[in-house]
């Protein structure tokens, strides 16, 4: 069912290789106005094992409104938001029976969001289950955070495990004496002992700067409990090879590591270390990090300077509301959204703000790639037409920064928004700027609820390429 045919919008702001973009927070806004003069609550509630809940309060059109129908789709994109946002197991739908019924049947087997359904059971190891009732007896919200990293103290090593690279620091009392990267591509390597050997050297080479090593921290794109790895893509090649190799020799390698070398290691996710890396810059929260590099990774810090619960996953969050279409070629952006590979879903931001995203976009320009020319060399080709003053470069950093404009107002709605810090590769070099100045363009434009109040930033070019490697130096405490 496609939002876009009952929810018309005219954006300010067109991206110039993507005219087809619909904005999930222009059309949100615009339901929310309709449905207000006679609507009905909408409430809904996600569950987490340790039986954490979040709450969402919405509006839907009540039942017997010509325009109902257009809850079902409105309802199914906040739920799917939520999902990869906040993470759950349960999902209670509050509101008119006929669209938490919707919901239940997208997330079934055989649903259009079976995907979801399954990811989120693995995590939380439940089955995943939509529960139908009324607003007034949805769940209590019960949030939990805690303190994350912030220890400088003694001989630190920090490594961040990307896609496309994989970067250390070695830290000495708050001192940061290196920070690099190395190139590598675990994704779709099904041996676990090159991804073994990739962290050890990570490892070894910060240990060269430092007379001893008290302690090791990580980031890496996935789901971590207590160092143990659940669920990451950096590691999808082995899964896909055999689940009993990757939990034989990859949900506890971390573990391992860290009782070979006898030192505390800790490891969380990327997103989180990238918003711990925020606050740790800005001195300010709360603080959402996004970076862009070979997926979108972010975290958030609430106003106490803690993390939460969630899941933060925005590469699986919908941004752009075009229905999904059957992949063709050539694909036409004016009206055919970009459909994650992974999921099988559309608009989600992975597709806007990573490398997957530079590439879309490229192709769509006109710009010609070699066939076996890797998605990092592309975009390093990209960055080199806009250092050289290319205007199909910049056209392509402008877009990136239009969808971020309107993203941001579409995380406001569900995050509580202050600063806001980009990094990753796809922000390296003049691109980076463009993409902040025309973001911040656009909210304070379309969104001036939003003006002043959100703000986006970038860290300096060295740490937009390895500051999260540094902040996850801080994450373990060594024990005195």
């Amino acid at each position: 069912m496609d939002i876009t045919k009952g929810i018309d919008i005219q954006p300010k702001f067109v991206p110039p290789l993507d005219p087809g973009f619909k904005p999930a927070s222009l059309i949100n806004r615009r339901f929310r106005e309709l449905a207000a003069k006679n609507g009905v609550p909408l409430r809904l509630s996600l569950e987490r094992a340790d039986g954490s809940i979040s709450t969402f309060d919405t509006i839907a059109f009540a039942p017997g409104d010509p325009r109902f129908e257009l809850n079902l789709p409105y309802a199914e994109r906040i739920v799917k938001f939520l999902l990869w946002q906040r993470g759950g197991w349960k999902v209670t739908v509050g509101g008119p029976a006929a669209i938490g019924e919707y919901i239940k049947q997208c997330y079934q087997v055989g649903g259009t969001r079976e995907f979801d359904s399954n990811f989120m059971g693995g995590v939380y190891e439940h089955p995943f289950t939509v529960v139908v009732t009324e607003a007034d007896k949805v769940p209590a919200e019960k949030e939990t955070s805690s303190p994350l990293g912030r220890h400088m103290d003694g001989c630190r090593i920090g490594f961040d495990l990307g896609g496309s690279d994989r970067k250390f620091a070695a830290v000495q009392d708050g001192k940061v004496l290196v920070a690099d990267e190395i190139k590598w591509d675990p994704y779709h390597q099904p041996d676990p002992e090159y991804h073994r050997a990739g962290i050890l050297d990570c490892i070894q080479q910060a240990a060269k700067h430092l007379p001893r090593i008290d302690a090791i921290g990580g980031s890496a794109a996935g789901v971590y409990v207590n160092n143990r790895v659940r669920v990451a893509s950096l590691f999808r090649g082995v899964m896909n090879a055999s689940k009993e190799l990757f939990d034989a020799k990859v949900v506890e390698m971390f573990i391992e590591i860290g009782k070979e070398l006898g030192v505390p290691l800790e490891v969380v996710n990327d997103g989180e270390v990238t918003a711990l890396a925020g606050s740790m810059s800005l001195g300010e929260n709360p603080v959402l990090g996004i970076a862009m590099g070979t997926s979108l990774a972010a975290g958030y810090v609430n106003k106490d300077g803690n993390i939460t619960g969630w899941l933060n996953e925005l590469a699986f969050t919908p941004i752009d509301y075009r229905p999904a279409v059957t992949p063709h070629d050539p694909i036409d952006y004016s009206v055919d959204g970009p459909i994650d590979e992974w999921s099988g879903d559309t608009g989600c931001g992975v597709q806007y703000f990573s490398q997957q995203g530079v590439n879309r976009l490229a192709l769509q320009s006109g710009i010609r790639f070699d066939a076996d020319m890797k998605l990092p060399d592309r975009l390093v080709r990209v960055q080199e037409m806009m250092a050289a003053g290319d205007p199909t470069a910049a056209k392509l950093y402008e877009s990136i920064g239009i969808f971020l404009g309107y993203a941001m107002a579409h995380y406001a709605d569900f995050y509580e928004l202050s600063h806001t810090l980009i990094l990753g590769r796809v922000t390296t070099g003049k691109g980076g700027d463009i993409i902040v100045s025309k973001a911040t363009e656009v909210l304070n434009t379309e969104f001036e609820e939003l003006s002043g109040r959100v703000k986006i930033a970038t860290p300096d070019e060295k740490a937009r390429r390895v500051g999260q490697s540094i902040a996850a130096a801080s994450l373990p405490e060594i024990k005195k």
